[in-house]
């Protein structure tokens, strides 16, 4: 590999000269390439910020000067250059390297959240905590993309940066895209600024040569100051960020190595907060993933590392059932409208957004603004649909519960990605929608066991209008189709009955099915009958539920959510409301942040696959049986 194999630190990347550096970036893309098309993982990203990783780690002293890089998807080249090329074959894989940031992984990994739109609240902390250990002259480094500034929280922490004195250097990323292109007033401004660095100098150097002239320098300088101010008027229609008080530095490209190390070196000194805003390509130097107009190969499979096509055709998606159901609906019904936040195309809107435009918004990485967006159109007699990955839901939480669910607004939020995602790591994993959502009062969940039912309960989600309602479903293939042998008058599904000499009730959510089914299989033959049943609703819990839990000897709840506050909570509290005294069991995710892994490894891991359910319930009718006391 050449110069990168002699890399083991940072501080190998400052001993080389610019030639050595320029050829490093294209070993560096070569082997992103290689790995990522592997192992799948956010590659477009990753390339286009090659130049700029290569420049903070020539000019800044990692650790020493904590990096952040917001959602941390691009934060592979950070990772080879600080030891970890060699486990990258691991990339994304069960005990491997983490596809975000990650503590454990490193001292050079401050974070590891792969939620947008965070960095600089982390960054205006960690300035604030070196100030006071009396640390200020190291410098935070934030690297923060266009699509994320979309986020308000980057605005708060902004607000607070540009009214202190601390070294905190922002490094805009600016690619143009999130997922698809930066929606919103902000990029239109963006892509206005043009400042120069050396303009800067000369104003500074012009500065003090005035000021030694006492008085009447003095006024002069005021004078070329205000001057100077109007031409930027004139030439930068929106001075946003000197309006807050930032120093600001650009824009730079973002693939020219000595242009990001002046930049770089410039902001090293600067005494104070300092945007340096660079402007960069994403897929760069990667055909294939330059010219995917979707969304330039922000996250791959497998994939061909010349052509880019993927290595294994996908089949039919649970997110592809949505997204045809919500057009045909769309066609039948003019109310209805979708809002994304900057995720159209991975949450399926897409289709309705080429198939009805006005009806279609994209607010940016924006979750609570959504929600409360929504709310606001609902109030107009809309029904919007808000679809969302599941772990994003986190950040509307408050709008959902304060702002539709106290006006118990008809909003239908479809949650994908709900439960284990796997691979995506700790903090995209879905399994706290369940016990999230159901804390709103009024609200209806669904969760679909097959693309049939999906079809359905979102059809049957629409025409709520007394409140919020939520269809979750999981990430990836759809499962075959799971026919009832029959469906109770409130709606539960009863997917087969047993016969044994004990009893249990065994409820299923969603997509769960196919395992609660394997795992009563089994049990039928150690003379154990039981009766699987999907709720479809999962809440609240259906009347028929507590009737037919009196009729068991034992009630056990599968979810993939986690255990605390999910439906077997839900199911407790409610035959304790009815006066159902039978035992009830929960097989449900354990109360920590999941690793990264396959789905049906974590799954394996913390007992939810077939036989692990099989081995569990039968150890519980075996404690039925013994006397009390022993």
């Amino acid at each position: 590999m050449g110069i990168f194999s002699e890399l083991h630190s940072p501080a190998d990347v400052k001993a080389l000269d610019d030639s050595q550096l320029a050829e490093l970036a294209d070993e560096i893309r070569e082997v992103l390439v290689e790995k990522v098309s592997a192992t799948g993982g956010h590659l477009g990203p990753n390339l286009g910020v090659v130049e700029l990783t290569l420049a903070l780690h020539r000019v800044f002293e990692s650790p020493h000067d904590p990096f952040i890089f917001d959602t941390s998807h691009q934060s592979y080249v950070h990772k080879m250059l600080t030891g970890r090329l060699d486990r990258f074959d691991t990339l994304r894989q069960k005990g491997g390297l983490s596809g975000y940031t990650s503590r454990a992984e490193s001292e050079h990994d401050w974070t590891e959240s792969s939620h947008a739109s965070s960095s600089l609240s982390y960054a205006d902390g960690l300035a604030k905590g070196l100030q006071l250990n009396g640390l200020e002259s190291r410098n935070v480094v934030a690297v923060v993309g266009d699509g994320a500034l979309t986020g308000g929280m980057c605005w708060e922490a902004l607000n607070n940066i540009a009214e202190a004195n601390r070294n905190v250097v922002i490094v805009v990323n600016d690619n143009g895209r999130s997922y698809s292109p930066t929606i919103g007033g902000f990029a239109k401004n963006l892509s206005t600024i043009r400042m120069q660095h050396g303009y800067d100098e000369l104003m500074e150097h012009g500065k003090r040569r005035l000021q030694q002239l006492g008085w009447v320098g003095r006024r002069a300088f005021e004078a070329l100051a205000a001057f100077k101010e109007g031409v930027k008027s004139q030439l930068i229609p929106t001075e946003m960020f000197a309006d807050l008080g930032l120093k600001y530095v650009g824009p730079i490209s973002g693939h020219d190595l000595s242009a990001l190390i002046e930049a770089f070196e410039y902001a090293q000194d600067y005494d104070g907060p300092i945007i340096v805003h660079a402007v960069t390509e994403k897929g760069h130097g990667f055909a294939p993933a330059v010219n995917n107009l979707a969304d330039q190969m922000h996250s791959t499979g497998s994939i061909d590392p010349v052509t880019g096509t993927p290595k294994k055709s996908s089949k039919p998606g649970w997110t592809k059932v949505f997204s045809d159901e919500l057009v045909d609906l769309g066609h039948r019904r003019d109310d209805i409208v979708a809002i994304t936040a900057a995720m159209a195309g991975p949450t399926g809107l897409q289709a309705f957004a080429d198939e009805f435009p006005r009806r279609f918004f994209d607010v940016g990485i924006a979750e609570a603004h959504a929600l409360t967006s929504a709310a606001g159109l609902a109030l107009s007699g809309r029904h919007p649909v808000v679809a969302l990955y599941s772990t994003f839901l986190n950040r509307g939480f408050d709008q959902l519960l304060m702002d539709v669910g106290l006006l118990k607004l008809p909003v239908t939020l479809v949650l994908d990605r709900s439960g284990v995602t796997g691979t995506d790591g700790a903090s995209h994993n879905g399994v706290w929608d369940l016990a999230i959502a159901s804390i709103v009062p009024g609200i209806k969940i669904a969760a679909p066991r097959d693309g049939e039912r999906l079809r359905q309960q979102f059809a049957e989600a629409v025409e709520i209008t007394d409140g919020p309602s939520v269809v979750r479903f999981p990430k990836g293939e759809l499962p075959e189709t799971i026919d009832a042998e029959m469906t109770t008058a409130d709606g539960v599904d009863i997917l087969s009955y047993g016969e044994g000499a004990t009893s249990v009730l065994f409820i299923s959510v969603g997509a769960m099915a196919p395992d609660a089914l394997a795992a009563a299989e089994a049990l039928a033959d150690k003379d154990i009958a039981v009766t699987v049943v999907d709720p479809q609703w999962v809440f609240p819990v259906a009347d028929s539920l507590i009737e037919m839990a009196r009729d068991h000897d034992l009630v056990v709840v599968a979810e993939d959510g986690i255990i605390r506050g999910g439906i077997g909570s839900a199911v407790g509290e409610a035959l304790a409301a009815a006066g159902v005294d039978k035992p009830l069991r929960q097989l449900a995710f354990p109360h920590f942040f999941p690793l990264h892994a396959s789905r049906s490894e974590l799954l394996h891991d913390v007992h939810l696959d077939a036989e692990s359910m099989r081995e569990r319930i039968e150890n519980w009718v075996g404690e039925l049986a013994q006397p009390r006391g022993e």
